[in-house]
């Protein structure tokens, strides 16, 4: 009686959907086709390897891959008298004992645990030995990069020439940290991460034979979730069946299990930051996290709608993809028609970085927050050759369009800019010194120029954002019809003293400093220079030099390198020019007299008089000097 009670219970007990379900055959496995037909194709016509190594991300099916081999070169048929087969028959006693994992010469090996050369070399004595039962002796180390390099030595010369009986079928997913003299010993099958239509078919077929319904919206969430792993997938599946009774699953379930975000309401936010309303981005964000969404979770959905919209402006075909569901087909068109390029790439880099935040903080919603109200002021930022493009059109005169109270109305348009409108300045006379102020500062918000009556007003508002405006996000160009290009005034250095100096002027100080430390003029006239260069300079200097010039004279400079010697460095010349000069002062009559009279002082510092002149108005500003005076 109490014989049968036990295998009953052993009978009730439950298996996880992973293990249920596991692959016995090539064919049960998804998503592998190149590596099934390989495999069925070398056991066909006999070509088989003496040892395998097979790779993926993990519940790929790496460890079930390599039992379905060890089925597959084992198997006898039902009769007993057949050879290796593609197509184990699963009955015979060879298949029965290694799916349940008790054949005594299929030998799984776990490196995590078992990683010194001891336990290779137990393996190796054993290698000797024919085979009990089957065909063939399987040994199976799952996660062989766990093993030290002791054993991976120790290892090599079986695994180069094994004995005929033997095989090996090795499993990792850090296929990087396994010697190359092993992979070179080895047929590589890299096992692919399922797709996403992979997963739910995978799903749908499982939940249909557990007699339980599952939403559609509900498949693709676990899929997502479950990130090419077919083992995560199943997993929660397991755990959504069991939420939902047994019976249905459903996809608000499925999103409060997941902790995930609902997919509108991702969209919904996306736009709202993206249209600068900040209290209505804050306020959605904290609707999510009520609802139980996880902060991190959000900030991964963005950035994952932000390369869906990037790969929908690029690739129309994006959204016409079967499957697709509706709100993504029509929300997407819509943002991707209305967002730039430039403004999609910006928005993508800012919410990585804000991801990075949300999943250090010791607050993630508040750092979720941050990142959002960041993304809201600068996402619409105008590229730099916009913002070139804008300054040259206020620098020679042409219009911008619009008007700068036009801009101040598209940012408060907007709808969630902090900064307010203020009202424009009173139209009065202008007086002389209106006249003779210097060209109109230049609006950030969309390179409109802003009068001198109120320029704080134009430059308080904030950046206009491609939806709050039903005109298409890309700025218009600006007219520049009957204007000339200014005529650069920038000084151009007439010695290599002064362009060394101009250098230094641009706050490029190492620059300068290897120009006076380690090169030596060979030639100089306008516009070129040619330079000896030595060891201790960078590579690069000519270049750097010639790109520094260009910028701060407005004008094309070629620097060139030359192998005559040329002059003494500037550093050189400054040296022997103060060494002069302190000679100089030390025949004035005034300091040989001092040093008769003091024979062992000496001179510490030297004073130019137009240094003494120079410093002069300044000290008596200070009210110092006046005694001199």
């Amino acid at each position: 009686m109490s014989d049968a009670s036990s295998d009953r219970d052993e009978n009730s007990l439950y298996r996880v959907l992973a293990r249920k379900y596991r692959p016995t055959t090539f064919e049960d496995l998804v998503g592998q086709e190149a590596l099934v037909r390989t495999l069925t194709n070398a056991i066909d016509t006999g070509r088989l390897a003496h040892a395998f190594i097979l790779t993926g991300v993990r519940g790929v099916g790496k460890t079930t891959t390599a039992r379905i081999i060890a089925r597959a070169l084992n198997c006898v048929g039902p009769d007993g008298e057949g050879g290796p087969t593609p197509a184990p028959c699963g009955v015979c006693d060879q298949c029965v004992a290694i799916a349940q994992d008790r054949h005594v010469d299929v030998i799984e090996m776990d490196a995590a645990s078992r990683t010194g050369v001891a336990d290779i070399r137990e393996l190796i004595e054993g290698v000797r030995y024919r085979p009990v039962q089957a065909r063939y002796k399987i040994y199976i180390i799952d996660e062989v990069h766990m093993l030290s390099n002791s054993a991976f030595n120790a290892l090599l010369k079986t695994l180069e020439e094994p004995p005929e009986h033997v095989v090996f079928i090795f499993a990792t997913t850090e296929i990087r940290k396994v010697p190359v003299t092993v992979l070179s010993r080895c047929q590589r099958f890299d096992l692919r991460r399922l797709t996403q239509d992979d997963l739910q078919g995978l799903f749908s077929g499982i939940a249909a034979k557990e007699s339980v319904t599952v939403e559609e919206e509900a498949l693709a969430m676990i899929g997502r979730a479950a990130d090419g792993s077919a083992r995560d997938g199943l997993s929660l599946l397991d755990q959504a069946i069991a939420l939902g009774g047994g019976k249905e699953v459903l996809a608000d379930q499925v999103q409060a299990m997941l902790g995930l975000a609902d997919r509108a309401r991702i969209f919904d936010l996306f736009a709202a930051v993206v249209r600068g309303k900040v209290p209505e981005s804050l306020e959605i964000l904290g609707d999510l996290y009520a609802a139980g969404a996880d902060p991190a979770v959000v900030m991964q959905d963005l950035l994952e709608l932000a390369h869906f919209l990037t790969r929908a402006k690029l690739v129309p075909a994006t959204l016409e993809a079967p499957g697709q569901p509706e709100t993504e087909r029509l929300r997407g068109r819509e943002l991707s028609e209305r967002l730039s390029l430039a403004s999609l790439a910006r928005i993508w880099q800012m919410l990585l970085k804000g991801l990075g935040e949300v999943q250090t903080a010791p607050i993630p919603l508040q750092a979720a927050e941050m990142a959002l109200i960041r993304l809201a002021y600068a996402s619409d930022l105008p590229s730099p050759a916009e913002l070139v493009q804008r300054l040259n059109g206020a620098a020679t005169g042409g219009a911008a369009p619009g008007s700068a109270a036009t801009g101040a109305g598209a940012g408060t348009a907007a709808g969630g800019s902090p900064a307010a409108s203020e009202p424009a300045a009173s139209a009065e006379p202008a007086s002389p010194a209106t006249a003779m102020s210097p060209p109109p500062m230049v609006s950030a918000e969309r390179g409109l120029p802003v009068s001198d009556g109120a320029p704080q007003a134009a430059l308080a508002q904030p950046l206009a954002h491609p939806l709050a405006e039903p005109a298409p996000y890309e700025d218009p160009e600006p007219q520049l019809q009957d204007q000339t290009p200014p005529v650069s005034v920038k000084p151009q250095p007439q010695s290599f003293a002064e362009a060394v100096a101009l250098v230094r002027a641009q706050r490029e100080t190492i620059l300068a400093n290897h120009l006076m430390d380690d090169v030596n003029l060979v030639r100089f006239e306008p516009g070129r220079i040619e330079i000896c260069v030595r060891d201790a300079a960078p590579p690069n200097l000519a270049s750097r030099f010639a790109a520094v010039l260009e910028q701060a004279c407005d004008s094309r400079w070629i620097i060139s390198i030359s192998q005559e010697p040329g002059a003494t460095t500037l550093r050189e010349q400054e040296r022997e020019e103060e060494a002069g000069k302190r000679a100089a002062v030390m025949q004035h009559p005034l300091v040989k007299s001092a040093l008769e009279v003091f024979p062992e002082a000496e001179l510490v510092a030297r004073r130019d008089p137009q240094e003494v002149s120079a410093a002069a108005p300044a000290e008596n500003e200070n009210g110092e000097g006046e005694q001199d005076a």
